[in-house]
């Protein structure tokens, strides 16, 4: 005999956190800026969790990442939802929003290219 699975409504489903269109296009600039300055070679999008968002940037695609961003909705109203975090795991910026979190790596792609 077979078992019918009941059909998941709009009242079970959770949010799921995810970078929207602005936050996504910001971070892919900053992307595409430091692989033209030949830092970074690959990436990485996580949004399997429902409570936090990953973008993961590597060096080589073998190694670990050597940031990652990560949204987590729920800490929005307590530290904020955007957070910068390096190779070794430390948070190296948490803030409301995502500029001023990017900007660590905005200053190093400066010195990169200047």
């Amino acid at each position: 005999m077979s078992v019918i699975a009941p059909f998941p409504g709009a009242w079970d489903r959770r949010p799921v956190a995810t970078f929207d269109r602005k936050e996504l296009t910001r971070i892919l600039d900053l992307y595409g800026r430091m692989v033209a300055a030949g830092h970074w070679r690959d990436y990485a999008l996580r949004i399997d969790d429902p409570e936090v968002a990953i973008f993961a940037a590597y060096r080589r695609h073998s190694e670990r990442p050597e940031i990652r961003i990560e949204k987590r909705p729920a800490l929005r109203t307590k530290q904020g939802a955007f957070a910068l975090i390096g190779e070794h795991g430390a948070v190296l910026k948490r803030g409301h929003e995502l500029g001023p979190v990017l900007a660590p790596l905005e200053r190093r792609l400066m010195r990169l290219v200047g």
